[in-house]
């Protein structure tokens, strides 16, 4: 059940923006967060989708995602839930988004989704970074503005998650002295290409299939960065459909040597992992360095 100041407040939101009163006759929990309460609100205006925290545990995430959805959308290259709005309940915090309803994935679904994901990622901008900080999972992401993306990758991702595992003493010495060693190499390793606009966290917890059977993007952790890390991270956790990885390349192929480099690519969600969950992720990064 709802706290009834947070009810009170979606209802108030939910009016403003259809110009009539609005009431939620019933609030469905959803499963699959992790670190929000999630539900589905069936209105007198409609289906919505809503998720809610502390506001003090995560400030500025709502604002911050809502942000990466409208520049996901605006991009117009690959459906993501439209943003109905965002705001404060009290202690709470919490946004509104379109609620999608979800069929089979059409026959094509990878092809089209590779295809779609390649056209995003031709949306650029003159530096690596975002205007804004965001979040990745839980934690604080970083997102500095550089010219180049080795600088960027080195300082605002991988940088920032080693100080943070030093602190938790969840870095040890060996494996410091390994990134400074893939350090001096990162100019080698990546090939010159313009920042692209960038999912940021897209693991396959982060698509859904729509009622068309075509792919929706959710939960970005958005900036524009090197493209093969939305590609290294969509192999992480479960590879998408091989014809995904076929149909990306056919509409912009990616540089010669990918393979390994989304290795090096997914040393960022891999530390992110670490400090979120232990040290249980240290082996694989462990073994992605002895590579390199």
């Amino acid at each position: 059940m709802l706290p009834s100041l947070l009810s009170n407040e979606i209802s108030s939101l939910l009016a403003e923006k259809s110009g009539s009163a609005v009431s939620i006759d019933r609030a469905v929990p959803l499963s699959g967060g992790s670190i929000n309460d999630a539900y589905l609100l069936e209105t007198t205006a409609g289906k919505f989708f809503m998720k809610y925290n502390r506001a003090s545990a995560y400030p500025g995430m709502f604002s911050q995602e809502a942000g990466g959805l409208a520049l996901l959308h605006d991009a117009g290259e690959i459906r993501v839930p439209e943003v109905v709005g965002y705001g404060d309940a009290g202690t709470h915090t919490f946004i509104i988004l379109e609620y999608l309803d979800s069929a089979a994935k059409q026959r094509d679904f990878w092809r089209d989704f590779g295809r779609k994901l390649a056209a995003l990622h031709r949306h650029t901008s003159q530096q690596f970074g975002l205007k804004h900080d965001n979040y990745i999972g839980s934690l604080k992401q970083y997102n500095d503005q550089y010219d180049r993306w080795v600088d960027f990758f080195r300082e605002q991702r991988l940088l920032v998650q080693m100080e943070m595992a030093a602190g938790s003493g969840l870095l040890p010495g060996h494996v410091k002295a390994a990134f400074g060693q893939l350090f001096k190499r990162l100019d080698d390793i990546f090939p010159e290409e313009p920042p692209s606009l960038i999912h940021g966290d897209l693991w396959s917890g982060n698509y859904m299939v729509d009622e068309k059977g075509e792919a929706c993007i959710i939960d970005p952790a958005v900036y524009y960065g090197f493209r093969e890390m939305d590609i290294g991270m969509s192999r992480l956790f479960g590879v998408f459909g091989s014809e995904f990885y076929d149909a990306y390349n056919e509409t912009w192929p990616m540089e010669p040597g990918w393979r390994e480099r989304i290795e090096i690519c997914n040393l960022y969600p891999l530390m992110v992992h670490v400090n979120l969950f232990g040290a249980g992720y240290l082996g694989s990064v462990e073994s992605i360095l002895s590579k390199f």
